[in-house]
């Protein structure tokens, strides 16, 4: 499946997603002749990977904080990021031949760790950890389980292994609020917004409620803008 990345969700959808598999962009605009045949040759080569590597499409010119991320000088390009940096690159419509071999560069081989990720259960994710004490997936698997179950504590010590990312702010905020965090917010937020501004409990609660509504609440962006107004 391929993602249409924007400004807005290039953070989650390209930097994070890396840390799991590979990402491979397509940086692309509809006027450009040669991006519409190099796509739908990304995708049918991706889509044979079976989920081991993911494409995003990036439009140029409807999103150019995005785009500028990679310093295009001229499109089709196309950069694989894996763990947040890019790991390969190819600018032009190169033929499927070539793109195959840019994609099985890319490919993974499951390792252990891996496998056990997969699993899902608690077990098997300490088991991981046991392997790969830094293993992303295993790492914020287990530590949502704990979150989920109200052990707190120990899932912010497991979060702590890996850089911050989107997904791992997530899972640190249903850390520190808790399971009960999954009822309609709103009611708790409106209550902490005259205590954000002189205590910081309350001004963490509060962040930690908007980050587990998420981007895409609409209520997500005027609760930010109330917290602004009584802090500043």
């Amino acid at each position: 499946m391929t993602i249409d990345v924007t400004d807005a969700t290039f953070e989650l959808e390209v930097l994070d997603r890396s840390f799991d598999i590979p990402v491979v962009v397509d940086l692309w605009a509809e006027w450009c002749g040669p991006c519409r045949t190099l796509g739908p040759i990304l995708e049918r080569v991706v889509d044979e990977t079976e989920g081991q590597v993911a494409l995003v499409k990036i439009d140029v010119d409807t999103n150019p904080r995005a785009a500028a991320t990679f310093q295009v000088q001229s499109i089709p390009a196309v950069y694989a990021l894996r763990d947040g940096k890019i790991a390969d690159s190819f600018i032009g419509a190169l033929p499927e031949a070539k793109v195959r071999e840019f994609v099985a560069r890319l490919a993974p081989t499951a390792t252990p760790a891996d496998q056990l990720v997969a699993g899902g259960d608690e077990a098997s994710l300490r088991s991981a950890l046991e392997l790969q004490p830094d293993h992303a997936g295993a790492v914020l698997g287990l530590a949502e389980l704990l979150a989920e179950r109200g052990d707190g504590d120990e899932a912010l010590a497991l979060l702590a292994r890996l850089p911050e990312s989107a997904e791992s702010r997530r899972v640190a905020a249903l850390a520190r609020v808790g399971p009960e965090s999954d009822s309609d917010p709103s009611s708790r937020l409106d209550s902490l917004l005259d205590l954000v501004k002189e205590d910081d409990a309350a001004r963490q609660e509060f962040v930690d409620l908007l980050e587990l509504l998420g981007p895409e609440d609409p209520r997500t962006p005027q609760y930010r803008r109330a917290l602004a107004a009584r802090l500043y």
